[in-house]
């Protein structure tokens, strides 16, 4: 095997490496930020390695703030934002795959549509809807907004899945006395699981992400949203840098903690849906 060719085969994954590198550069530097101790943090040269890591910025980011309220109300609403956005979506997907009706791509094409209007050109309606229906500043508003939001994508999404699941299973478990809905539970929902996890990592994602519609529909303490209360550390005052990045280090932990556990369940669910589509 020559230079030439052994160079070939390095380049994809070199570059990959790299590409991933620079992409980890500032969650690294974040990291490294939020172990120093408050002294070390604003160094002339920087220091890259902490000389001795101190939990010191970790402790009073969580015990000295409101950060573990915005933890729990992200907790609640991310949950409940996902369990009815799978609900919505799992039970329109299917309606969808299976039957067909007049005007069946015309609402398609609208629910892909919906998906792509930027948030912001729509946030003085949202935020007038929520006033007069007292939502504003409320769980439950923030809850339907992000499920709305993620059920155009997730029809699209599980609908490839539903449709890869032979119909025969279906006429035979109702042959066998199941009902339409009892052979969607038993039957389409378990071989449709990989879709499943994908569109539930998005939806999550997306939940526990979220600044623009979280910061518009709340104002009180008690009911931000994490992403929100990383933004009380920035002041005219100046940024107090320990405690955001210690901040933002406990926000990330969630989110890696389930991306790792799905890991292989979120590969295979994307390559399902791009082999299928």
């Amino acid at each position: 095997m020559n230079r030439s060719s052994i160079m070939a085969r390095l380049a994809p994954p070199c570059a990959t490496l790299l590409v991933a590198a620079i992409a980890m550069l500032p969650i690294l530097w974040g990291v490294v930020t939020a172990l120093k101790l408050p002294e070390q943090i604003l160094t002339y040269p920087p220091q890259w390695i902490p000389t001795p890591p101190s939990l010191h910025s970790l402790v009073q980011a969580w015990q000295q703030s409101n950060l573990p309220i915005y933890f729990r109300n992200s907790v609640v609403v991310t949950t409940a934002s996902l369990a009815l956005s799978l609900v919505v979506g799992a039970h329109a997907a299917y309606g969808l795959a299976r039957f067909r009706f007049t005007g069946q791509s015309m609402l398609l094409v609208g629910l892909l549509a919906t998906s792509m209007i930027p948030g912001i050109a729509i946030l003085v309606p949202l935020y007038d809807l929520a006033v007069k229906t007292g939502l504003y500043n409320n769980f439950l508003g923030l809850i339907l907004v992000y499920t709305a939001w993620n059920v155009p994508i997730l029809v699209w999404l599980l609908k490839g899945f539903f449709e890869s699941v032979p119909i025969e299973l279906e006429e035979a478990a109702l042959v066998d006395g199941c009902s339409r809905l009892k052979s969607f539970y038993r039957i389409v929902l378990p071989m449709a699981r990989p879709g499943l996890l994908s569109g539930g990592v998005m939806v999550l994602m997306f939940c526990w992400n979220d600044f623009l519609i979280a910061f518009t529909l709340t104002i009180s303490e008690e009911k931000r949203l994490l992403s929100v209360g990383l933004y009380t550390y920035i002041s005219n005052f100046g940024i107090e840098w320990g405690p955001l990045m210690a901040a933002t280090v406990i926000a990330l932990v969630p989110v890696v903690v389930v991306f790792f556990l799905l890991q292989r369940r979120l590969v295979e669910g994307l390559m399902a849906g791009a082999v299928k589509g």
